[in-house]
């Protein structure tokens, strides 16, 4: 008989996000970073291909990108008031940590369609919410303005190829998540019957 892990599938039933704004210290620490990277590591990879990296955000190291965000919103919103400004300038101060995953798709390869390395990055941004509920932190996954930015993607030295799948918010929530209205499931889903019409 197949050994059920119900803790595995609680931790699943019971993740949600968080919104950036309500994650605080502390954040998770040196060992538990890699942890969630490993996490994020062990994706399915069609072809063994690796198409993502990630680049942490921790200490100092938001507040120095956060100016420089700060000095692009500024360039692209000459007319941007105070407050958008002032909320442009602290986005990756909003939680301790922000890991940024980076879709980094091989082009040429034979086999494996650029779509489908696309979504093995999307799956290591999931993991990596996954395992932030499994260490007892929350985390929101945003993409935002700068993520489709291209003197953003200058500042993190970007490739050609690259495209940033989303920055995760990782924190400790100042409350506890609160469940939200999900869309029905047996509203999503059927159950292919070659005999009957899915109309």
């Amino acid at each position: 008989m197949t050994k059920v892990n119900q803790s595995t599938l609680q931790l699943l039933h019971t993740r949600r996000s968080v919104k950036a704004a309500d994650l605080n210290a502390p954040g998770p620490n040196s060992a538990q970073i890699e942890q969630l990277l490993a996490a994020a590591h062990r994706v399915p990879d069609h072809g063994k291909i690796g198409p993502w990296r990630f680049i942490v955000f921790t200490g100092e190291a938001r507040t120095q990108f956060d100016n420089k965000l700060k000095n692009i919103y500024q360039q692209n919103n000459p007319d941007a008031s105070e407050t958008l400004i002032a909320h442009n300038s602290r986005l990756l101060s909003r939680a301790p940590c922000v890991i940024a995953v980076i879709a980094s798709p091989n082009l040429e390869h034979p086999k494996v369609p650029q779509w489908e390395q696309t979504l093995s990055a999307g799956a290591a941004c999931q993991n990596l919410l996954i395992a932030a509920h499994a260490l007892g932190f929350s985390a929101q996954w945003l993409s935002e303005w700068y993520s489709y930015d291209k003197a953003v993607d200058t500042l993190l030295n970007m490739l050609p190829n690259e495209q940033i799948a989303g920055f995760i918010y990782i924190g400790t929530p100042s409350q506890a998540p609160q469940e939200r209205a999900r869309p029905a499931l047996d509203e999503r889903v059927i159950y292919w019957n070659n005999n009957e019409d899915l109309a």
